[in-house]
């Protein structure tokens, strides 16, 4: 804080300070007027035939006011309240802040800190890691990937065995550290619609769905001229790219022949968010032990 505002802080706070002990103890004093009844002086003031009486504070209460000013002036002398003047036990909201963070740090460390050196392949199989695992999905992930983690419409399904980015712990934990960012280019200006269709139905057939061959055949080539570099010669996807598999009968998107067709013309987009600077590192590990988990038999 500048020399200026500190000042500014000490001048307000004394001022204000000196005029609430003036006006308390000029409460104290009577106004003294010979032609009034000493036991039942007045203000002057009259209103609807009602007096004001020129009567001190009670004594109980003007003590219990000087008590909350001593209060004031001892507490700006022990803790911070004039400018820079920290008070002599040197408290300060940051020096508190910092250590309820350690201290919260140290539970931490009882809860979560046990399973730091825990594999992720042993920590899938721990019931209670799970339940801590299952609290963390459910605060930081369900609200696109559902309650039962089973994906909503451009969120993938976590309880298959059909990933994105790659199943293994590690693909797993770099895509909650990370996040992910993916984009299917839009082919409506470069294709035409006759074109789209063809791929399309290529596609369609490529997942085991009813399709017009003849169709298929003229968008074969045109599949493996754009969209094999991304999905593969054989449309299998690739993890490196995050493009999914077109030869299941799992869908992202919509993969009705008019869904597929819209995917190809207006293309997709999709933001998996970074959780590395949200939670920390062995709350992931935990996260990433329970999705783990999910598309995993352990019978």
């Amino acid at each position: 804080m500048s020399t200026f505002w500190s000042l500014w802080i000490i001048i307000l706070t004394v001022t204000n300070l000196a005029l609430v002990l003036w006006v308390l103890l000029a409460n104290r004093k009577v106004a003294k007027r010979d032609d009034q009844d000493p036991e039942n002086r007045t203000t002057g003031h009259v209103y609807d035939g009602i007096e004001e009486y020129d009567n001190p504070l009670p004594k109980w209460w003007f003590q219990m006011f000087i008590a909350t000013f001593v209060f004031a002036v001892f507490y700006l002398i022990l803790y911070p309240g004039l400018g820079t003047w920290k008070g002599t036990l040197g408290w300060t909201s940051v020096n508190q802040l910092e250590a309820e963070q350690e201290k919260a740090l140290e539970t931490y460390e009882e809860s979560y800190g046990v399973y730091n050196n825990m594999s992720i392949e042993e920590l899938a199989q721990d019931p209670r890691a799970n339940k801590m695992g299952t609290r963390l999905f459910a605060n930081n992930c369900a609200v696109c990937h559902g309650a039962d983690a089973g994906g909503n419409f451009g969120f993938p399904s976590l309880i298959d065995d059909d990933w994105l980015y790659g199943g293994t712990p590690d693909a797993i934990k770099a895509t909650i550290t990370n996040g992910r960012v993916a984009a299917m280019p839009a082919w409506g200006a470069i294709l035409g619609e006759e074109k789209i269709g063809q791929v399309a139905e290529y596609v369609v057939g490529l997942s085991g769905q009813e399709h017009d061959a003849a169709k298929a055949e003229l968008g074969k080539p045109l599949f493996l001229q754009n969209c094999a570099v991304c999905h593969g010669a054989e449309g299998k996807g690739l993890h490196l790219t995050g493009a999914p598999n077109l030869v299941d009968d799992i869908w992202l998107y919509d993969g009705s022949p008019a869904g597929i067709r819209q995917s190809i013309r207006d293309g997709r987009q999709g933001v998996m968010p970074a959780q590395g600077d949200k939670l920390r590192e062995d709350k992931i590990h935990l996260l990433t032990a329970y999705v783990y988990s999910l598309s995993q038999d352990f019978n």
